[in-house]
């Protein structure tokens, strides 16, 4: 059994120094935070058979310190945990700002009631899995949560937004005008539309609104 408050890499056969385990991301790497070893075991197993490398933290703040040190590919969290629980978890990824925001936070719980599952979703959790875990439910929402991570990434690869598109953009989307976004960046109402009429065409969108919503999406803009 593992010690509580430790991270392992599930794939290998002893404990490794925790700065080794945190070095081998790879664009799959899960990183499951759950208290029971048991069930973190299970996860870890199957997980792994399944082709995805998985390290493992056996209470919420060594999941929020491991998160912090090198973001996996997707979380998957326990909500009733030691020193943090999983709300508190995501709430403190949440405050950290984008390079985490954009990972994917499934919870995975027992408490399967209304309140605890609005809960989640207001503070940012992408699903809930309840306990006992069916594998083969916990596999397809993994499987649809990367996929979707990665044609955002190429999406905003192939979206090259300039500098004053992206400036004009994000203003727009904290609610200002045009010509509020010319005084502020001292330039032009007309050289303002331009910009923005530049990022809807790059984002293929069909309104500054729809086009400020795909950039926030991408992680190009922090409305």
């Amino acid at each position: 059994m593992q010690d509580a408050g430790r991270c392992y890499d599930a794939k290998a056969p002893t404990q490794a120094p925790a700065a080794a385990q945190l070095m081998t991301h790879t664009d799959k790497r899960i990183l499951c935070i759950e208290d029971d070893p048991e069930t973190a075991a299970l996860i870890a197993e199957d997980l792994t058979e399944r082709g995805y490398p998985v390290t493992v933290a056996l209470d919420g703040r060594a999941g929020l310190e491991a998160l912090i040190r090198t973001p996996p590919a997707l979380v998957l969290c326990d909500i009733g945990m030691p020193h943090l629980n999983g709300f508190d978890v995501l709430e403190q990824l949440v405050a950290r700002g984008p390079r985490l925001q954009s990972v994917p936070f499934i919870f995975l719980t027992a408490q399967a009631d209304r309140h605890t599952e609005l809960k989640g979703r207001r503070l940012g959790a992408d699903d809930f899995v309840t306990k006992p875990i069916d594998f083969d439910i916990l596999a397809t929402i993994i499987e649809a949560r990367l996929a979707k991570v990665a044609r955002n990434e190429v999406w905003s690869r192939l979206v090259d937004l300039n500098p004053r598109e992206i400036e004009a953009l994000t203003l727009s989307a904290r609610g200002r005008t045009s010509a509020e976004i010319a005084e502020v960046i001292g330039l032009t109402k007309r050289t303002v539309d331009f910009h923005i009429e530049n990022a809807c065409r790059k984002l293929e969108a069909a309104s500054r609104i729809e086009a400020a919503v795909k950039a926030a999406s991408l992680g190009l803009i922090r409305p």
